[in-house]
């Protein structure tokens, strides 16, 4: 049974972590609504905790850049390089976002 409260859209799009360490590189696979999955770069300095939150910065293909507050939901190593997959939820996207959605569907 499906647990998202949103349809989630695969898309791979680069993105920044706001106020990061070291290599602040994240790169999309896919969002919806209220959520989106992301792939971070090799970064032992960076850590994604559930519960904490996190600032990403989202550039748009018009240039225009969207800064979301997201929570971590879970995170995960991939492989040996220690990237990880991280679960984000948005904590009240901006209108911004929910209309950048709607030009993927």
């Amino acid at each position: 049974m499906e647990r998202r409260r949103a349809r989630r859209v695969t898309i791979n799009l680069k993105a920044e972590r706001i106020s990061c360490v070291n290599n602040c590189s994240v790169f999309i696979e896919n969002i919806s609504e209220t959520g989106i999955y992301i792939i971070t770069a090799p970064d032992k300095k960076n850590r994604y905790i559930p519960g904490t939150e996190m600032g990403l910065e989202l550039e748009l293909s018009n240039g225009k850049t969207i800064n979301l507050n997201c929570n971590v939901k879970w995170a995960e190593s991939t492989t040996d390089d220690k990237s990880k997959s991280v679960g984000l939820e948005i904590i009240d996207p901006p209108l911004e976002y929910k209309e950048f959605l709607k030009t993927l569907h």
